[in-house]
């Protein structure tokens, strides 16, 4: 015990913490880049729409199925050997995105960057939990938060930006030297802080978390688009996935162990994560929908819309990791679901006439109270646990927070298609623009009403959260 301790009082948690920000930062940026970018490719590789959408399907793909086994990874390679190995995966698809002959090749650099990518955030919340105390957790977490809101708020508008001056190709030309600083500077600065313990590789766990989680994402992915297919692998997912749970808890060496679930602070807050991530991609994925099509903005201007919201949100999220390390989580969480909850209803009552100044006022509300609620609900979730339940206990929330944030965009697509068609069906003209718009504004209506549901259901558990520690003797355990 004395030995470890020194060990870790020796590390030097600044170089350690700004290594992997920086990998994140870049990693997370170059997701959001893209975005804006796919009706360019469409033009210039000569693909449908249908064919582009594999650039963002295939990604959240990879990542969906790499998730669950990053505790499995954690414990057969160091920090130093994961990090640096995503981030080189990352560089090297970045770089056959940047110089792809043909759609094919862009869409292997994507895969190979989601490989990449889909490993730093695990390393990077592992890490922050190995060397940080529980009870200055909060300021660290709220590091990461800055990084998980600020790099997707710039991705759009900077994208706009290159594209509307350059190629897309240098919108991967851009994040090269980006991608190979971090590298360097994590080779420099990186060390190892957690235990190689080389866990026996359960296959057929493995086999069913892939069927499970990739069916899953897929199915939905490929949404309406895919007809019965979609279908089939949805149903092939859930199948395999209750399998694997199932398989989780009879084998003595799980890849994911439930057995974090045992931990009730650590359950409330999950669950209360998955429902704040089912209600974010809904107004993520319906808001921009209303900028683009109710109020006719341009690509760009949708993005510069949300980017205050957005910058906000990164600038905040470091203050409110340190006063949830002063204040515990109930006092920031709570108010922010209630602002969110407010907002959402706000939202639901949009009409085809609103000004871009209070979209940014409510938009910039909203991801206040997100600001409030995300990185402390994580903390508390976390601070429950063994330090050995770690790896676990963060593949657990990711990969339930990915499938969430899948099924909520789906989910309100669907909704908000059915009540754009329900409004329709009742006009006496619906082939008429104003009513179309007048429709699509009634299905977001009806959408964000639904979200507005979960977000009160959020709202209600909050008020059970408390500041809880893992007891001494097992978070020195593993």
């Amino acid at each position: 015990m004395t030995n470890s301790t020194k060990t870790m009082q020796e590390i030097k948690r600044g170089p350690i913490t700004v290594a992997l920000i920086i990998g994140a930062f870049v990693a997370i940026l170059n997701e959001t880049l893209l975005n804006i970018a796919l009706s360019d490719l469409i033009h210039y590789f000569h693909v449908t729409p249908t064919t582009v959408q594999w650039l963002t399907t295939a990604y959240l793909l990879v990542i969906g199925i790499l998730m669950p086994v990053t505790a499995l990874l954690t414990g057969w390679f160091t920090t130093r050997q994961m990090f640096l190995g995503a981030m080189s995966l990352f560089l090297l698809g970045t770089v056959i995105c940047g110089f792809a002959p043909s759609f094919s090749f862009l869409l292997l650099g994507r895969i190979i960057q989601a490989a990449g990518s889909g490993l730093i955030l695990p390393v990077l919340m592992n890490t922050i939990l190995f060397i940080y105390p529980p009870e200055k957790r909060g300021g660290a977490m709220g590091l990461i938060g800055l990084v998980l809101m600020f790099a997707p708020a710039l991705g759009p508008t900077l994208s706009g930006l290159i594209i509307a001056s350059l190629s897309w190709r240098w919108l991967f030309y851009l994040v090269i030297p980006l991608a190979i600083f971090s590298i360097l500077f994590a080779a420099r600065f990186l060390t190892n802080v957690s235990e190689v313990t080389r866990p026996k590789v359960e296959v057929p766990s493995i086999i069913l978390s892939t069927l499970g989680f990739g069916g899953l994402v897929y199915g939905m992915g490929s949404g309406a688009e895919g007809g019965w297919l979609s279908l089939v692998f949805m149903a092939i997912g859930v199948v395999s996935l209750v399998l694997f749970v199932w398989r989780q808890l009879v084998v003595s060496n799980p890849i994911l162990d439930f057995r974090a679930f045992k931990y009730p602070m650590y359950t409330l807050a999950t669950i209360i994560l998955i429902l704040v991530m089912v209600t974010l991609f809904a107004t993520m994925i319906l808001l921009p929908l209303y900028l683009q099509r109710a109020l006719l903005l341009s690509s760009f201007a949708a993005g510069v819309v949300l980017l205050p919201g957005g910058l906000i949100n990164g600038l905040l999220s470091p203050v409110m990791g340190k006063l949830f390390d002063k204040f515990g989580p109930r006092w920031l969480v709570t108010p922010g679901l209630l602002i969110m909850s407010v907002v959402i209803w706000l939202f639901s009552r949009l009409t085809v006439s609103e000004s871009m100044l209070y979209i940014i006022i409510l938009y910039a509300a909203l991801l206040i109270g997100m600001s409030m609620v995300m990185m402390p609900v994580s903390t508390t979730g976390l601070n429950q646990l063994p330090k050995h339940m770690y790896p676990h206990g963060t593949a657990i929330m990711n990969t339930l927070q990915q499938v969430a944030g899948g099924i909520g965009t789906a989910v309100f697509i669907g909704i908000m298609v059915s009540g754009q068609q329900a409004y329709l069906n009742h006009s006496a003209n619906p082939e008429a623009p104003s009513q179309v718009l007048q429709g699509l504004v009634a299905g977001m209506s009806r959408a964000f009403f639904i979200a507005l549901a979960v977000g009160v259901v959020s709202l209600v558990l909050s008020l059970f959260l408390k500041r809880t520690f893992a007891p001494k003797e097992e978070q020195s355990e593993g």
